[in-house]
């Protein structure tokens, strides 16, 4: 069951970045690494219309979700402790960004990674 903190966040809007990388894509948002990549690459089914497009580990250190959701392409990656998310458009509109922060928060919990 989620806590009621989580269900404020879902409510309420998550906070966002708004760091743009090098190869155009926006870095929007970080979340603590509570899960293992299986049970995260899992999690997306349950995001109606999200659908996995490719799921890359080397089954030790490091793990790459990619996924599409509403025309956007999204990738997952784990860093320094935590699940950091970057969606392919950085145009992407903030209710996307926040409706896929806001679905992986339930699974993860906690305060945002910062």
């Amino acid at each position: 069951m989620p806590s009621v903190k989580s269900l404020a966040a879902c409510v309420m809007g998550e906070k966002l970045l708004d760091l743009i990388m090098n190869d155009g894509s926006r870095h929007f948002g970080e979340l603590p690494q509570t899960v293992l990549w299986y049970e995260l690459r899992d999690h997306i089914e349950s995001l109606e219309g999200a659908t996995v497009t490719n799921f890359i580990t080397d089954n030790v250190t490091e793990a790459w979700l990619d996924f599409a959701y509403r025309g956007y392409l999204f990738s997952v990656n784990d860093q320094f402790g935590g699940y950091w998310f970057f969606v392919d458009n950085p145009k992407c509109p903030d209710d996307i960004l926040e409706a896929v922060l806001s679905h992986y928060r339930l699974l993860l919990g906690g305060e945002p990674y910062t």
